[in-house]
């Protein structure tokens, strides 16, 4: 993983760091409007269920991001970073589901569900980029 990432930013210096960076704030303000909207949900709405479920996943956003930086190895970097994909989108159908059943407003709905698609989006990009950069680095194999 320590090689990867000094491959990467060696390559892209400055770019790659803050892109690193911006994905990391990105979740973690994410989490927080997470347990923010989970805290009008239960206190205003008296909503328990649907509200639990999209704090888990919601918050496992950026868990898995933070952890995916931390990885051994690329494979582990993909991996953490294919569970955070995972989450998102689930975050993604607890607020359709939330906006459908009218716990969450049109207003309250668009910015966060906004939010999230553009962190899904910004993870299936990291995904992607790495999978192309591991898979041009490996020696090729001699039959």
């Amino acid at each position: 993983m320590r090689y990867f990432l000094i491959y990467i930013y060696s390559k892209q210096q400055s770019s790659w760091q803050k892109y690193r960076s911006i994905i990391k704030d990105k979740t973690f303000n994410f989490a927080i409007r997470i347990v923010r909207l989970y805290k009008h949900l239960t206190e205003s709405k008296k909503e328990f269920i649907l509200s639990k479920q999209l704090l888990r996943s919601g918050t496992s956003i950026g868990a898995n991001v933070r952890e995916a930086h931390n990885g051994e190895s690329s494979a582990d970097f993909i991996h953490k970073l294919s569970i955070a994909q995972k989450e998102c989108d689930e975050t993604l159908y607890w607020l359709e589901l939330m906006r459908a059943t009218e716990y969450l407003s049109s207003y309250e709905f668009d910015a966060i569900y906004r939010d999230a698609t553009e962190i899904l989006k910004m993870l299936k990009s990291i995904i992607i980029t790495v999978k192309k950069q591991k898979s041009q680095n490996q020696p090729a194999k001699i039959s």
